[in-house]
Parts: C-alpha cells; sequence; structure tokens
C-alpha cells in the first residue's frame, strides 16, 4: 500500500540545528516519495526543463488566472518558457498578461538572487503575445491570430523535447494552429482546464477532438478543483490562512496575487504543477497536477429532437440539437438555444436540413433550454436533458479513436464529492502548498550573500 504524501518544507540552513533539521526533512521526502513509490518523479523540481507555452483567459470572469499567473513566475526558473498567450472568451486582453509581468519585474532582482535562470522582465513581455477575440463560427476556426501563429513557431523549433501548451481558458487559438500547421501535433503535448472552458469554447474543441484524433491531450474538467477543494485545510493550509500567512507582504507578486482574490483558488495551476511534481509524458502516474485515465468513446451525444428531462448526454461531453428545420426557414433567419441562464447562448446553425445547436454542460443536472429566433414557428419551443456522469460500462473501455487522450479519472475514491479525480490532487496540498510559500519568500528578499544562486 502507498504511503500518504508526507510534506516538507526545504528551508536555508543557517546553523547547525537547522542544517540536522534539513537532512531528516530530505530523508523524510525520499522516503515517502520515493521508496515507498507513491509519487514518481521526472518533473522540473527533480532538474528536468520542460518547454512551456501557455494560454490564458487572465482578466476575464475569473480572479484565478492571475493567481496561477504569479505562481508560473515564481516557477519561471524552473521551465525553459517560451510563450504567454492571451486567450480569452471575454474581456480579458494581452495586457492583463504584462500587469503579472510588471509586478515580477519589480521582484526580478531579488528573484534573480535566488536562481540565476529567472527569464527576464523583458524576455517575457517579448513572448506574450495576443490570441483570439472572437468566437470562431461552428467550424471551431477561424483567422490566424499572433497567439496560434506564435504556438506554431514554438512547436516548429529544432529542439527535440515536446511542447507543453497549458491551456486554461479558450481552446480556439490551439484549435487555429492545429488548422494551419497541422504537422505539428506529435510535439505538442496539451494540458486543458476543460469544465466551464469548454462550455465556452465547444465549438474549437469539438473541432479538435473530431480532426486531431491522435492528439496528446489531457483534459482536466474537474480533476483541477483539488488545488482548493479538499486535503488537509486546517490551519496555515486553509485557501484564506494560506494567502494571509504565505502570500500577503510578499513582494509586488504577493500583492498582485491578493488584490486578484484574498483566497486560493488558482484552478489553473494544476497544468504546471504536473510538471513541477509528476512523470509527464505518463498521466496515469500520480502527480501535484493529478492522475488522469484513457478517454473512452460515446462522449458526444445527438438529438434529433427537442427533449425531456428523461433524456440523457454526459456531463463534460458535447451534446448537440440536430433539429428539423421548419418550412418556410431561410438563410436569412436566425435561430438561437438559450441553456438556463443564458450563457453561453447556441447559434444555431443552418445545416441544409437540419439547425445544428452545440452545447457542453459542465454540471451534472437537469438542464433546460428554449430557442429564441425570428421565426415564429421556432421561437418559444423547449426542452429539458439530463447531464449525468458516464456508466463503468462506458468509461472501462478505453478509446481506440483517441489513444492519447486523457480526462478526469470516474472512480468514486479519487473524487472530492461530485468533482471527479480532484482527490489525485488535493492529496498532495500540504506539499505544493508548502513550496509554493518557499518560493514566494524569494520574492521580498535577496538570498543571503554567503549563498549561491543556482546557475
Amino acid at each position: 500500500m502507498a504511503l500518504k504524501p508526507k510534506s516538507t518544507r526545504f528551508v536555508r540552513p543557517t546553523t547547525i540545528q537547522s542544517l540536522l533539521r534539513l537532512v531528516l526533512a530530505i530523508g523524510t521526502s525520499v522516503y515517502a516519495l520515493i521508496g515507498s513509490g507513491a509519487l514518481a518523479d521526472n518533473g522540473a523540481l527533480a532538474g528536468n526543463r520542460h518547454r512551456l507555452v501557455v494560454s490564458s483567459d487572465i482578466g476575464g470572469t475569473d480572479p484565478d488566472d492571475d493567481q496561477s499567473m504569479v505562481h508560473l513566475l515564481a516557477y519561471a526558473d524552473s521551465f525553459d518558457l517560451e510563450g504567454l498567450v492571451s486567450s480569452p472568451y471575454g474581456p480579458g486582453r494581452k495586457e492583463h498578461i504584462l500587469k503579472v509581468v510588471a509586478a515580477y519585474e519589480r521582484d526580478y532582482s531579488n528573484l534573480k538572487s535566488h536562481s540565476g535562470r529567472y527569464p527576464t522582465p523583458d524576455a517575457l513581455r517579448a513572448i506574450t503575445k495576443q490570441g483570439a477575440l472572437d468566437a470562431p463560427d461552428q467550424s471551431g476556426v477561424g483567422k490566424p491570430t499572433e497567439g496560434s501563429k506564435w504556438m506554431i513557431n514554438c512547436a516548429r523549433r529544432n529542439d527535440p523535447r515536446p511542447l507543453h501548451v497549458l491551456v486554461w481558458g479558450g481552446i480556439e487559438d490551439l484549435a487555429q494552429a492545429l488548422h494551419d500547421a497541422p504537422d505539428i501535433w506529435p510535439k505538442l503535448r496539451v494540458y486543458f482546464i476543460g469544465g466551464p472552458n469548454k462550455k465556452w469554447s465547444v465549438d474549437a474543441y469539438n473541432y479538435v477532438e473530431q480532426n486531431h484524433p491522435k492528439l496528446w491531450l489531457i483534459e482536466a474538467n474537474a480533476t483541477y478543483r483539488g488545488w482548493f477543494i479538499g486535503g488537509n485545510q486546517k490551519g496555515e493550509w486553509g485557501n484564506k490562512e494560506f494567502v494571509t500567512i504565505h502570500i500577503a507582504g510578499h513582494g509586488a507578486l504577493g500583492d498582485h496575487f491578493v488584490q486578484a482574490k484574498a483566497d486560493v483558488k488558482m484552478g489553473d495551476t494544476p497544468s504546471v504543477a504536473r510538471l513541477l511534481r509528476g512523470v509527464s509524458e505518463d498521466p496515469s502516474q500520480p502527480g501535484w497536477g493529478g492522475k488522469y485515465v484513457r478517454i473512452w468513446d460515446g462522449r458526444k451525444t445527438i438529438f434529433g429532437r427537442l427533449t425531456t428531462e428523461a433524456d440523457t448526454a454526459e456531463v463534460f461531453g458535447v451534446t448537440e440539437f440536430a433539429l428539423l428545420k421548419p418550412a418556410g426557414f431561410t438563410a436569412q433567419n436566425t435561430a438561437t438555444m438559450i441553456f438556463d441562464r443564458g450563457v453561453p447562448a447556441a447559434a444555431g446553425v443552418n445545416e441544409g436540413a437540419v439547425l445544428r445547436f452545440r452545447f457542453s454542460p459542465r454540471d451534472a443536472k437537469v438542464w433546460s433550454y428554449r430557442i429564441q429566433s425570428d421565426f415564429a414557428d421556432l421561437d418559444g419551443q423547449s426542452g429539458k436533458f439530463t447531464a449525468a456522469p458516464p456508466p463503468v460500462e462506458r468509461t472501462s473501455k478505453p478509446s481506440a479513436v483517441h489513444p492519447n487522450w486523457w480526462i478526469d479519472d470516474p472512480a468514486p475514491g479519487a473524487a472530492e464529492g461530485v468533482h471527479p479525480g480532484a482527490k489525485s490532487v488535493s492529496q498532495w496540498r500540504e506539499d505544493f502548498l508548502r513550496d509554493f510559500a518557499e518560493r514566494m519568500d524569494r520574492c521580498p528578499s535577496p538570498a543571503p550573500k554567503n549563498s549561491k544562486s543556482n546557475p
């Protein structure tokens, strides 16, 4: 039986007593993480450098991207960071990434005294790009963007290492890059924070899933929630307490983190954390960013009629309504399907004899919908359907179509409440928060003069 994860905080030894404590801590950590077999590791904290492009909706509807960007830059010396792309579905823009870089610049002299591998602020600005501002049509792709072209440029570099593309927001820029340069897919290792992002990017997601089935991709629809739900939340490890004790007052990056949100959210951070501690090429192995299983088939449900609560579709899957077009409905008419509170609405696409509406339900529940249209026979029509977890008969059969696609572990023991897979992250809570706290200690203070920064 694997041992439970144990926590250690690596402190700078300034006395014989603290050195002894450090030796004991290292011994305990090695036993817990290696000797027990609980956590295999080829991550950045073990000395392996991964190439990263991060695509973020920072500045949009959720402040967690600001927090995750602070975390990323605190570890920027551990990676070869090649791109920061603004990929919003809302108001977020490239300038919001640059605001975090400005905070990093104020802490940079302290950070580089701890490690000579921190990139300069100007180097970060040079790799910050604007992605898609407009949603694509139902095809899932539109026009090339600065961000999508930069992804292609990075993927085609003469470097034998894979390129990890971490998608924290809309997946449109990745879809566009794959559309414009399909030769790049073997080089990519994609981690997509799905769930709510997938709901907004369902057309781009559908394009990727349908047209690039061999792409290596982790689809984290709920596992990421283990960063802020579950695990040890006592004392300094509580979401609010951790920020008060370990983030507030820790340089300009700490200030930016707190201004975004005064407690831990950081829902995108597991994408980085799995590359800090874990096995990068094998998502089935445990790591700070979670543990995943091979995806299964049958995740798209297509209804040819209006539905009732008795009709079911897979939660986090793709749900389509292919409704027969009423007589007299022309290309000049419009129809939109509104789900629950109305966001996002699914525009009906005229496909000859049918109108097609596409949606991705992010919660297991009964979803209601109604149609708004300038065509009287359609306007006001409504229905319901039930989004439900998939049956074990489906999830137990790995997809033959998507051999490199991974998803949240549906096993009940891996869940935190209703969130599949989240416990595979939350079990490491003390470990990854301790390490993050140690990183944030670098921001307000330079390394002691008698210490040596990392090369």
